[in-house]
């Protein structure tokens, strides 16, 4: 790849860390990164919970199996090496009914093939030992899921391709992306650029670029917000790490839980609401081309058909603070409405296939010159560094392709 000159649309963090090793991968290689904002980490990366994940949730053998265990250890290492936080508070996935307690030894069967490290299942006793202010008929422990601050990693990406001789453009949006040849046009903050190749990271508008640089259809993003709750200070002592609901198996969302965050202060999130908007951070945010595009896609009618009474719950809880706590403090009791105030929110790049299928692994698609992310939900930030090496596998036609 020496001397080929390749773009990367979006600075989030797996953009960042694609152009990252590509730049140190091969000296020479020209890199340039196209962002439409005016700094890093402006939308997916940038309202991140902050979790690194250690793979208890994933289908074995799978993209997101095999890349968040070897994307962990590359983050740990790297937030060492660069003074980033890199905290190992670890988690509790809790089951409070009988069926939930199946569920999770179903799960802990599926995270011992992933070789999750220092997974214990514990009992009432031993929840209470991990959290004293949980509640549960079961749980598992994973002493090495961590957090940290993925906006701090995402900067420091960016430092490092700069340092490496690539360049980060911002307010720089491609509005054309045209495969010309054995490459590829394109158009960015009204500048055009013939690139060897194209890498698409473009998170909530990863489809439309992907699609106009020849890439087909589906999946097309559909967005979900995800809204937080904070909780008052008094109270955030209460929770020491992360305390995950059992998740519901039909839905790659993994359900309202605790967070702990590198500040010190606990969240309570994120819920799942349909946004009107690709960035609809608010309730009044609608855009219609968003929606019109979400609406036209026979893919969501087939999923809202399939799921709508859970869709309709996840609204109500959007509007009442009660509805939204009722849920979560079945695992933290001594945390109620009164407890929490309303915090952030979050939008989910959702990739939905035109049966109606929400898409769980990694979509990761190449043809021609262009590769393009297609989907990559969490953990994606956890698997950044290894969905980087992929990436750059396949450019090389290594094992990634």
């Amino acid at each position: 790849m020496a001397d080929r000159s390749i773009g990367v649309v979006g600075a989030g963090i797996v953009g960042l860390a694609t152009a990252r090793e590509l730049v140190l991968r091969r000296p020479g290689t020209r890199v340039v990164v196209f962002e439409k904002e005016d700094r890093v980490a402006v939308h997916q990366t940038g309202h991140n919970s902050g979790v690194v994940h250690a793979g208890i949730y994933y289908e074995p053998g799978g993209l997101k199996a095999r890349l968040c265990t070897r994307g962990r250890d590359l983050l740990r290492e790297y937030c060492a090496e660069r003074g980033l936080p890199y905290e190992e508070c670890g988690k509790l996935v809790v089951a409070l009914t009988p069926r939930e307690v199946d569920r999770l030894d179903a799960l802990h069967a599926r995270a011992g093939r992933n070789a999750v490290p220092g997974l214990r299942r514990l009992g009432p006793e031993g929840i209470r030992e991990i959290e004293p202010h949980a509640a549960g008929l079961a749980a598992l422990h994973s002493p090495r899921t961590a957090i940290t601050d993925y906006t701090r990693i995402a900067r420091a990406f960016a430092e490092d391709i700069a340092a490496a001789g690539g360049e980060v453009r911002f307010r720089a949006p491609v509005t054309a992306a045209v495969p010309a040849g054995d490459g590829v046009r394109v158009t960015a903050g009204g500048e055009d650029l013939r690139l060897d190749g194209l890498v698409v990271c473009a998170g909530l508008h990863g489809d439309r670029v992907a699609r106009a640089a020849g890439d087909g259809d589906g999946p097309r993003i559909v967005p979900f917000r995800g809204e937080y709750m904070l909780v008052r200070p008094a109270k955030a002592h209460l929770v020491r790490g992360l305390v995950y609901p059992v998740p519901d198996p039909r839905y790659p969302f993994l359900g309202v839980h605790f967070t702990r965050r590198v500040s010190g202060e606990v969240e309570v999130g994120p819920n799942a609401v349909l946004a009107l908007a690709r960035e609809g951070y608010r309730h009044s945010d609608i855009r219609l081309a968003d929606l019109r595009d979400t609406l036209a896609w026979p893919g969501f009618w087939a999923m809202g058909l399939r799921h709508w009474r859970t869709g309709a719950a996840e609204v109500y809880g959007s509007f009442s603070k009660r509805a939204y706590m009722r849920a979560a403090r079945r695992y933290v009791p001594d945390i109620g409405p009164a407890d929490v105030v309303r915090g952030g929110s979050g939008v989910r790049a959702q990739a939905l296939d035109r049966d109606g299928s929400l898409v769980d692994d990694f979509r990761i698609h190449r043809v021609g010159p262009v590769t393009a992310v297609r989907n990559a939900p969490s953990p994606a930030a956890t698997s950044c560094m290894a969905i980087a090496e992929h990436i750059a596998d396949t450019l090389e036609g290594g094992p990634g392709g």
